[in-house]
């Protein structure tokens, strides 16, 4: 669960199993061109492409204490090694409803059983499908450091690279806010089935702020999130009646998103504006559709 992956070159790898978070920082510390791997989905893919081949491997999938979760004042702390079939089961559903989807259209079984929370946030993947969930969630990440160290930062600032992991560090730990309200994730596939994502959509309500968050995935190398259109929306929701929005509103809503995520153009040299190329413009209609669709059964 690293953001980067040197790329050595080498026949034998090493491979340490440690037993806890700690132990694996230390290992991580004390060979730092060791690659880190829990389900290793995404490192297999490299490693079978030719694109990495690492000097040595700490596997963590005998760390027992990031592969559960628990109640913490208010949030949820979910294990970085949590698979993506243990958090689609009911149990975690009726934790947080929006990660659980998304955990059930990670993929094919064998991918779920294999692939884990941290690695998908460590990856940062644009079409990572837990992304847009924990941006609109505004998880924060702790980090376990050498010497038993640990920091806490937002998931947003790892995505877009303003805080990075630093030699050593793992993701430990995710804290999320137990809402309890409802909460939705949508995507579009180039298939039917599951697969990568070409739009998606985590939207989810706050009630006790009065407020919607809403982030867009997979069209970006990280989610992005239109804060004005959750302003915009949250101020026309009756959140002491039935939290309902006219048809209009529903519509609205997603163009303001999808405009927002997928902006027109700037004009030409000569001051004429110009069209989105067709691709684009069937880009912005799918998260407008999601949007719309995502607020809908949210306030359902």
């Amino acid at each position: 669960m690293t953001t980067h992956a040197p790329q050595v070159a080498g026949a034998a790898q090493p491979v340490q199993l440690p037993a806890t978070l700690d132990e694996a920082v230390a290992a991580l510390t004390a060979m730092p061109a060791a690659v880190p791997v829990a389900g290793g989905t995404d490192l297999m893919a490299a490693v079978n492409s030719g694109q990495l081949r690492p000097a040595a491997l700490v596997g963590l999938g005998r760390i027992s204490e990031i592969r559960g979760w628990q109640y913490q004042d208010g949030h949820a702390l979910l294990g970085a090694g949590l698979t993506h079939a243990r958090m689609g089961r009911p149990d975690f559903a009726a934790l947080i409803p929006a990660l659980a989807a998304a955990a059930r259209a990670a993929g094919p079984p064998q991918i779920r059983n294999a692939g884990t929370l941290g690695g998908n946030i460590a990856s940062a993947s644009p079409t990572g499908d837990a992304l847009p969930v924990l941006a609109a969630l505004e998880a924060q990440l702790i980090i376990a450091g050498p010497g038993g160290a640990r920091r806490e930062i937002p998931v947003s600032h790892l995505l877009t690279g303003m805080d990075m992991l630093r030699p050593g560090e793992l993701i430990g730990f995710v804290r999320l806010p137990l809402l309890h309200a409802p909460q939705v994730f949508l995507k579009a596939t180039g298939r039917t089935g599951p697969g990568r994502a070409t739009a998606s959509v985590a939207l989810v309500l706050d009630p006790a702020r009065r407020g919607v968050r809403c982030a867009v995935g997979a069209i970006a190398p990280m989610p992005l999130r239109p804060l004005e259109a959750e302003q915009w929306v949250a101020s026309l929701i009756d959140w002491d009646g039935e939290r309902g929005i006219a048809p209009e509103g529903l519509t609205a809503f997603g163009e303001y998103v999808a405009a927002a995520c997928v902006p027109d153009p700037a004009p030409a040299a000569d001051g004429s504006a110009q069209q989105l190329p067709p691709a684009v413009l069937h880009l912005r209609r799918t998260v407008a559709a999601l949007a719309r669709r995502a607020l809908a059964r949210a306030l359902s």
